[in-house]
């Protein structure tokens, strides 16, 4: 159940923008916020106290820093895409490599935490449809072939219950648990970070933008 409903999350968010051809992404920026702080909060309430219990702190930290790094080097190549922006030229007909690889190793490193934390996988699969959402619309309307975009899509929804999969049935996972997760922790906290810094536009007040985000801590909380 867990693996069909992180594939269908991503399929069905191509197919939802396929038939219904948005075209303006800051309609979803309201979810994309929500989805931010939801994720934030899951990391912060099931994820810190598991692996600071499991290992050194200092050691902890040094991976979780890692994790951050990791995402930032990662989004040198796929422009932000795992926070809503896709800036890749729409005019190439390549199918696009860079974006394609650094997505499946940030999603393939969110599989690892669901074999420990199920509830985590409610917040992967809430920051996985917008992305997919956006991700799709930019496929969709590049000059792509469709049958590059649908394998794009597919092998991305493939890549989290891959990470899970290995997260599973690899005796190497469950020996370096806390420093595999503590790496995930930092890659989940600049995503979701910068997810909500970003929402914010141009740092002025938005009232439904922080209902949906005081919704995501306090259903996090309450998981």
């Amino acid at each position: 159940m867990t693996y069909v409903l992180l594939i269908l999350g991503v399929l069905l968010s191509f197919a939802f923008v396929y038939l219904v051809k948005p075209t303006n992404t800051g309609n979803f920026k309201l979810l994309l916020a929500f989805s931010g702080a939801f994720l934030l909060a899951l990391t912060i309430f099931e994820l810190f106290p598991s692996v600071y219990e499991k290992s050194d702190s200092k050691t902890i930290g040094v991976f979780i820093m890692l994790g951050i790094l990791l995402q930032i080097f990662l989004e040198f190549f796929s422009k932000g895409a795992e926070h809503g922006h896709v800036h890749f030229d729409i005019e190439k007909t390549n199918f696009p490599w860079l974006l394609f690889i650094s997505l499946s190793i940030h999603s393939l490193l969110e599989g690892f935490p669901i074999e420990e934390h199920g509830t985590i996988l409610y917040g992967i699969l809430i920051h996985k449809i917008p992305i997919a959402i956006i991700l799709s619309i930019f496929l969709l309307n590049s000059k792509i072939k469709m049958v590059n975009a649908l394998l794009f899509m597919v092998f991305f929804s493939l890549m989290t219950p891959l990470g899970n999969y290995i997260a599973s049935n690899f005796e190497f996972a469950t020996t370096f648990y806390a420093p595999i997760t503590a790496l995930v922790i930092g890659v989940f906290l600049h995503i979701s970070t910068v997810i909500l810094f970003e929402s914010s536009e141009g740092h002025k007040f938005n009232l439904r933008k922080l209902v949906v985000i005081f919704m995501g801590i306090a259903i996090a909380y309450a998981l």
